[in-house]
């Protein structure tokens, strides 16, 4: 008596293909788990036994062989439950075992037969519609998420005994419905409510309208967390992929929230400066997301930047590069994508008040640059606007709103977006990822551009790296003011953001 069901297992982002095979022979009673389970998938057995008692149907007193195929995957997760469970009855003939070849299973089974979420949904029936199965059943909690996918039929089950019902044929499991998800994020501040600092949103406004990372320095209380918060609220909205792609991340990580299909937004995340390495880049085993990976496509926002452990400053070198982080173990290989936009803020001084009309900094120059070498060079060749924020006064606050709003400038960094995705060497790419073959196709500079651009490179002593994101930032610049040519003016303007020394 043989059976065989369908699930997934994840391997990072991806979610591979499982055939549960079940045999029950003549035997010593028992439930043995083959296949490369991990601890969480070896105890299904007891969840299995306990949930198919509950609904009537109990393990018969044979053998009973459970093979996790192929046998080379290592499974992980309790997602395998429902799978084993049906599989066990079509083979024992209390369930049409034929069916079960058309969809994938997907749940964590309680002692009491209910139907248990788990993370990576999405990605399981992405994979099912990719290998071409009829339909998908998962827990009604993950319904929402599943019903994302198009191309596949996803139902939804709230316990054991309505899948068995429903491959019985005496029940109807309901049809998963995408949620949508209309609320608005109360951190987000608007711009308007950002009184002077008239330099830092525009810089903000160029960040956003070309993904171009910023450092914000200035003493405490000027406004760099204010400024920070309203990133998400001036970034244009995701596009359907984009959305589908960090629904996968945030599904894989656990981090969904319930009921919600899409994630609309884009993600701001603002790590603790005490995160480990591992928990900014990602890891363990599995290996999981780490916080630039669930900034893909949004904003990560590093507060006290100085005060974040050298190692895990030194690892967003090359995703801030290449859009992507690979974590390596011993026995798997992880690539997780990380486009986002970083937005760095420090002090100026270990006291914070380095500049400030006040004079109560007493930081001499050899603690001054102690501090700031914390944040190494090739770190922060990778920033393209450094902003310095003065300090403010309170009369400021009480004012008049002196600025635009969010929406205005929002609409600006749309239709900049929008020009930059126009141009065929763009690739459906911002400007701050272009290469640098793409830039000089679309940021072509006059001779007194040049002539500029080079002397200040002489000057201040820039890089080819910090070359090539001058002119990413000037062409950003131009899109925000609806020119078609790079300008003097522009690189003038990128020029004054290169500075790190001011304070």
């Amino acid at each position: 008596m043989l059976a065989m069901a369908h699930a997934s297992t994840l391997v990072g982002l991806e979610a591979l293909p499982v055939q549960v095979e079940v045999d029950i022979a003549r035997g010593l009673p028992a439930f043995d788990l083959v296949g490369l389970p991990e601890a969480s998938v070896r105890e299904s057995r007891m969840r299995v036994r306990s949930a198919l008692e509950q609904v009537g149907f109990p393990l018969p007193t044979r053998r009973v062989t459970v093979n996790l195929a192929p046998a080379d995957v290592r499974k992980n997760g309790a997602g395998f439950d429902l799978a084993i469970a049906m599989a066990t009855l079509a083979a024992a003939k209390e369930s049409p075992e034929d069916l079960l070849r058309d969809w994938l299973l997907v749940g964590e089974l309680s002692l009491t037969g209910a139907l248990r979420p788990v993370r990576g949904v999405l990605a399981k029936v992405l994979c099912a519609r990719k290998q071409g199965m009829r339909g998908a059943i998962v827990p009604s909690e993950n319904a929402a998420e599943a019903a994302v996918v198009n191309g596949i039929e996803v139902r939804a089950a709230g316990t054991l005994a309505e899948v068995v019902a429903f491959f019985q044929g005496n029940f109807a499991l309901p049809t998963a419905e995408r949620v949508c998800d209309h609320s608005t994020d109360p951190a987000v501040i608007d711009l308007a409510d950002v009184r002077g600092q008239h330099t830092a949103r525009r810089a903000l406004e160029i960040s956003a309208a070309g993904s171009h990372n910023v450092l914000l320095m200035g003493p405490p209380g000027g406004g760099k967390t204010l400024l920070a918060r309203t990133m998400p609220g001036i970034l244009p909205p995701l596009s359907f992929d984009e959305s589908v792609e960090v629904t996968s991340i945030y599904s894989v990580a656990g981090m969904l929230p319930n009921g919600v299909s899409l994630i609309e937004r884009r993600p701001y995340r603002h790590p603790h400066h005490t995160a480990s390495t591992v928990g900014i880049v990602g890891g363990g085993d599995p290996p999981r997301p780490g916080e630039i990976a669930l900034a893909h496509h949004g904003v990560l926002f590093l507060d006290e930047l100085p005060e974040f452990s050298r190692d895990a400053l030194e690892a967003l070198r090359e995703p801030l590069e290449e859009g992507m982080v690979t974590i390596v173990r011993s026995r798997v290989r992880t690539t997780f994508p990380a486009r986002f936009t970083m937005i760095g803020a420090m002090n100026p001084c270990p006291c914070g008040y380095q500049g400030d009309p006040s004079d109560k900094c007493e930081c001499s120059d050899e603690r001054v640059r102690r501090y700031r070498s914390k944040v190494s060079g090739p770190l922060m060749d990778r920033v393209d606007l450094f902003v310095h924020l003065p300090s403010s006064s309170a009369m400021v606050y009480s004012e008049a709103p002196d600025g635009p709003t969010s929406s205005d400038v929002r609409a600006r960094v749309i239709a900049a977006r929008d020009r930059q995705h126009a141009r065929a060497e763009n690739q459906n790419e911002p400007n701050g990822r272009l290469s640098p073959r793409s830039l000089r196709d679309v940021a072509a500079l006059s001779s007194e551009a040049k002539a500029l651009l080079s002397t200040a490179a002489d000057r201040m002593g820039l890089s080819a790296r910090a070359m090539t994101r001058v002119l990413r930032v000037a062409r950003t610049i131009a899109d925000l003011e609806e020119e078609q040519r790079v300008s003097m003016n522009h690189i003038a303007e990128a020029i004054g953001y290169r500075s790190f020394s001011g304070g």
